[in-house]
């Protein structure tokens, strides 16, 4: 396996059935990257982030779940900083193109973070495409 393979394939989900207050604390862990809206996109990190930390030890799916919801997060702060460096680099040229990613790009995070904290809702180990899996 690549190292790139590594970095993206997805874990395996908890297994078991999660309890009614598990799946909560799992869409919690979703919904709270929402924060960042409201925080100038650093919420996006730290929301699962908290969840995740408080979450790891006692409850698996809520822990898998904001991991999730960190690398998905993570995934898109390093697509938008290199979206911003595009744009950077050739003096504002290349907003013509990198406007539009990032717009669709907002419009995605949006529609799967809702589609995941729906599926965490429901107890279904929710895996973002197109993430890389940093925090392990």
């Amino acid at each position: 396996m690549s190292d790139f393979e590594s970095y993206t394939a997805a874990p395996p989900a908890p297994s078991g059935t999660p309890s009614a207050e598990e799946r909560q604390w799992g869409q919690f862990g979703h919904l709270s990257s929402l924060a960042g809206l409201f925080t100038g996109g650093i919420g996006n990190i730290v929301g699962p982030l908290i969840i995740w930390l408080i979450k790891k030890d006692t409850m698996p799916f809520a822990a898998d779940q904001a991991k999730e919801a960190l690398n998905f997060n993570i995934t898109l702060l390093i697509i938008g900083v290199i979206l911003l460096l595009v744009t950077i680099f050739t003096f504002g040229l290349g907003i013509f193109i990198t406007a539009p990613i990032g717009i669709l790009l907002g419009i995605a995070w949006l529609v799967l973070t809702i589609i995941a904290a729906m599926k965490a809702n429901e107890g279904v180990a929710y895996r973002y495409p197109f993430t890389l899996r940093l925090v392990k």
